[in-house]
């Protein structure tokens, strides 16, 4: 029942910002940063955390979940650190995270041949 539940909630995100895509003008990017922004605001005001147990990893991959994770890594390096915990904290919470993403994306580069679309 934890993958159909994670496999719904994961696919709602999903739609949501298909529909996003689809009805607005938004450019990807914008769109990208509005879902990383929501996830750090809902982390910042509490509702992430409940709906992340509920929804499992259908809340914690997509970009929902990045933006906790930095919220995450800011508020626990302000705690420590004070006013430089704002610029450190995120980029500890999520190092792994990123590095992994340009690891793999080169090696994905360097092993297939990438091409660029013909309009």
């Amino acid at each position: 029942m934890v993958f159909i539940k994670a496999f719904v909630i994961g696919g709602m995100i999903c739609a949501l910002t298909q529909i996003l895509m689809e009805k607005t003008r938004l450019m990807p990017g914008r769109i990208m940063v509005l879902l990383v922004t929501l996830g750090t605001f809902l982390g910042a005001v509490g509702l992430y955390e409940p709906f992340a147990e509920f929804a499992g990893a259908g809340a914690t991959v997509p970009l929902l979940g990045f933006g906790n994770v930095l919220w995450k890594g800011v508020r626990e390096a302000v705690d420590a650190n004070g006013f430089l915990g704002l610029f450190q904290g995120g980029f500890k919470a999520c190092a792994v995270g990123v590095s992994a993403a340009l690891i793999f994306g080169y090696l994905a580069s360097v092993l297939f041949e990438p091409k660029m679309k013909k309009k």
